[in-house]
C-alpha cells in the first residue's frame, strides 16, 4: 500500500472517558529507580491546566521525568526506567508507544514511489487550473504538513517552506530547527501536492504559491506515535498554520484497537486537535488505506476503534478516488466517517498521483495523496478569506464539493461480489462523503458557485 505503515488505517480508540489527573499512587511502596532499566517515553494525561510542577512531582513520585509539558491540555511526555510506570500510575493516563511497538515487532510498511511521466491529471480532476485564475494562493497561508519531514532543498519548495514555522516534533522536548528542514519521501510529496510551485517544470500544487511548514512527526521507521503527533498538533496552533494536513494515523493508537487497547493514544490526540482547532487550525486528515467500512466495526468494539486523528471532531476526513472518481479499492469508508474525496490514484497504468520527492518527482496512491489535495484547496479559500476560521473553511470545502452518488455496482476484481457497500445519497455517502472537492467551486462567492 502506497503509505507509511500508519495509514494502515485500522483504526482507533472512540473512548470518551473522564480522566482523574488526581489518581492517588498505587498502596504500596515508592519505586526503587535505581535499578531500573533503560528509560522508556509515556504519554500522560492530566487535568488541563494542571502546573507543570504538580504534573512533575507526581511523575517523579513514580520514577518518571518530564520531557515536555502542554498545560493547555494536561498532556505529558515523560521519561520513565520503570517498566511498571503506567501501571502505578494507572492504564487510563498513560502509555508508551515505543514500548509496545517493540512487543508487536512491527516493521514498516513504506509507500512503493513509482517514478513516471508528467500527468496532471489530478489537477483537472479537482479544478485547480480553472481555480488558477481566481486565486493560486498567498505566503500568508500556511499549510503544515505533519508528515515525514519536507525537503526544503527541493526547487520546487525551496521558496515556499517557512523555516520558522517548521519543526522537528520526533523531539518534542526541543522542537523548533535551526536549519532548513530535511524531508523524506512521504512528507515531500505530500507537500507538493499542496504547494509546489508553478514554474514550468515537474509538477504543479494545488496552491503553488501558497506557504508550507515541515512539522515532522513521523520516524524514520515510519511511526506516528501520539507523542509526535500531539507536538506537531500544538506546534501549529502556536505557530500560525492556518491548515494541517496529516497523511497518517497515529501507530500506537491503532495498536491499541482491541479489547486490551488504551484510550490514552486517542485522548491525548483529541485534547491537541481541538486545541489547533480552537486556534484557527483546520485539519485535514487521510481516512486510510485498510479498505475497510470505518463505521461498521461491531458495538462492543466501537469506544475502543477509531482512526486518529481522521475520526476526531472537527477533522475533514478523505477518502481517495481513481482517475475514473471511483472510490480507489484500497481506500476506508464509510457514511459519517468520511467528509469528502479527492484523487489519490489506483495502483496501475499511470494511475498514481505525480508529485516531488526527494531529489526529482515520482508518483505514488493512496489517501495520504488525497488529503493534500484538500489541504491546497482550503489553502487556496483561506487567500480569498482571511477572516475564515476552520469551520468557515470546512463549510466552504464541503460545499462546494462535486456530489457523487454511490455506484450502482462496486465490482473492482470483477468477481461477481461487491467489493464494498456504498450507504447514503449523493449529497453525503460512505464513499465520498459530500462528493469530489472542487477547487473552483470551493473559491467561488457564494460557496458553491460555478
Amino acid at each position: 500500500m502506497p503509505l507509511v505503515r500508519l495509514l494502515r488505517a485500522t483504526v482507533t480508540s472512540l473512548l470518551a472517558m473522564t480522566l482523574l489527573a488526581g489518581v492517588a499512587p498505587m498502596a504500596n511502596a515508592e519505586p526503587d529507580c535505581r535499578d531500573a532499566g533503560a528509560n522508556q517515553r509515556f504519554v500522560v494525561l492530566f487535568n488541563p491546566g494542571t502546573p507543570h510542577s504538580e504534573a512533575a512531582a507526581e511523575s517523579e513520585s513514580h520514577c518518571g521525568d518530564i520531557a515536555a509539558y502542554y498545560r493547555q491540555i494536561g498532556v505529558g511526555i515523560v521519561d520513565s526506567p520503570d517498566p511498571a510506570f503506567a501501571e502505578r500510575l494507572g492504564p487510563d493516563r498513560a502509555y508508551s508507544a515505543e514500548s509496545r511497538a517493540r512487543a508487536d515487532r512491527l516493521g514498516p510498511q513504506r509507500a512503493p514511489v513509482e517514478v513516471r511521466g508528467s500527468n496532471p491529471w489530478n489537477l483537472q480532476r479537482v479544478r485547480a487550473d480553472q481555480a488558477h485564475a481566481i486565486t493560486r494562493g498567498s505566503r500568508d497561508v500556511h499549510v503544515g504538513v505533519l508528515d515525514s519531514g519536507v525537503d526544503a532543498a527541493h526547487p520546487e519548495l525551496a521558496a515556499a517552506v517557512d523555516t520558522r514555522r517548521s519543526a522537528n516534533c520526533l523531539t518534542p522536548e526541543h522542537p523548533q530547527l535551526a536549519e532548513r528542514p530535511v524531508g523524506e519521501g512521504h512528507g515531500t510529496h505530500v507537500a507538493g501536492i499542496v504547494g509546489a510551485a508553478d514554474d514550468g517544470r515537474g509538477v504543479t500544487g494545488v496552491a503553488p504559491e501558497t506557504g508550507l511548514a515541515s512539522i515532522r512527526v513521523v520516524d524514520p521507521e515510519g511511526y506516528a506515535h501520539p507523542e509526535y503527533a500531539v507536538c506537531g498538533f500544538m506546534w501549529a496552533a502556536e505557530h500560525d498554520i492556518d491548515v494541517a494536513n496529516t497523511s497518517f494515523l497515529v501507530e500506537s493508537a491503532q495498536l491499541g484497537c482491541g479489547s486490551t487497547g488504551s484510550p490514552v493514544p486517542r485522548e491525548a490526540v483529541r485534547r491537541a486537535v481541538r486545541y489547533a482547532t480552537a486556534h484557527d487550525v483546520l485539519t485535514v486528515a487521510a481516512a486510510g488505506n485498510e479498505r475497510i467500512d470505518l463505521t461498521a466495526v461491531p458495538r462492543r468494539e466501537k469506544p475502543v476503534c477509531e482512526a486518529v486523528p481522521a475520526g476526531l471532531d472537527g477533522v475533514v476526513s478523505v477518502s481517495a478516488i481513481g482517475r475514473n472518481s471511483v472510490k480507489s479499492g484500497y481506500s476506508s469508508y464509510g457514511l459519517g466517517a468520511v467528509d469528502i474525496a479527492a484523487p489519490g490514484g489506483e495502483p496501475g497504468a499511470d494511475e498514481c498521483v505525480r508529485s516531488t520527492v526527494p531529489g526529482g518527482y515520482g508518483s505514488s496512491c493512496g489517501t495520504s495523496m488525497a488529503a493534500p489535495h484538500v489541504s491546497g484547496v482550503a489553502a487556496l479559500i483561506k487567500t480569498q478569506h482571511p477572516e475564515a476560521g476552520p469551520a468557515e473553511l470546512r463549510r466552504r470545502l464541503l460545499g462546494g464539493a462535486d456530489p457523487i452518488g454511490c455506484p450502482g455496482t462496486y465490482d473492482l476484481n470483477r468477481d461477481g461480489a461487491q467489493d464494498a457497500r456504498c450507504r447514503g445519497d449523493p449529497a453525503d455517502n460512505g464513499f465520498y462523503g459530500h462528493g469530489l472537492v472542487d477547487a473552483r467551486k470551493a473559491v467561488a462567492d457564494p460557496p458553491g458557485a460555478d
